[in-house]
């Protein structure tokens, strides 16, 4: 029986990716260029930071300047307009309602992490969240993933993580616990679970 989540934030339990690749495009047209929104989202899918490398070559821009007008101007993001997906909130109610956790292991930063939780709250859903100022290696390693569950007192037969990339996945696998992949786009990935809306994870875990 699943009683924990551990959850991804980013094209998970926010669709916050529209406004990161917005940023992105606001970045490249400050320094004189810009590229097509869909391109710009598919690369922010891979990844931040493959999204950065790849548009500074393609526009023979320095990562670092670009890198700052990114975080410039992703920071003035609303939070209030990166919305959760449809069914998070009713998957984390249950997961309570059980007597479980829901814990986060992000990239993401500490200060946008909260921001989002607090502004469609769903802080008072979550025990606990690893950040990027933790210092846990990047997943797909799991040290992450480990520590969340010490921490936290999750059990790994009891444990469930939820992302939409492969190394969310991987870290899963890693760390000994089920997975559940969100509207991946990776065909190579596999998981014990893959869903397209959070109404079949929750069918789910009522099993």
């Amino acid at each position: 029986m699943v009683k924990n989540i551990i959850w991804d934030v980013d094209g998970t339990l926010f669709d916050t990716y529209p406004a990161i690749a917005g940023a992105f495009r606001e970045a490249l047209r400050s320094m004189g260029e810009d590229a097509a929104p869909d391109r710009i989202l598919a690369l922010t899918k891979q990844s931040l930071a493959h999204c950065l490398t790849t548009l500074a070559a393609e526009h023979h821009l320095k990562e670092e300047a670009l890198g700052r007008a990114f975080d410039e101007r992703y920071g003035k993001a609303n939070f209030a307009d990166q919305p959760t997906f449809a069914g998070v909130k009713a998957v984390c109610e249950y997961i309570l309602s059980i007597g479980g956790r829901n814990v986060i292991v992000t990239h993401r930063g500490h200060r946008g992490t909260v921001g989002l939780l607090e502004a469609h709250g769903l802080t008072p859903f979550f025990t606990g969240w690893i950040t990027h100022e933790d210092g846990h290696p990047r997943k797909p390693d799991p040290a992450a993933f480990l520590a969340a569950m010490e921490v936290h007192g999750l059990q790994p037969g009891e444990t469930l993580t939820v992302g939409d990339r492969e190394i969310d996945i991987q870290a899963g696998r890693a760390a000994g616990i089920r997975t559940c992949l969100f509207r991946g786009e990776d065909p190579r990935t596999e998981a014990d679970l893959a869903i397209r809306e959070f109404d079949e994870l929750l069918q789910y875990l009522r099993k």
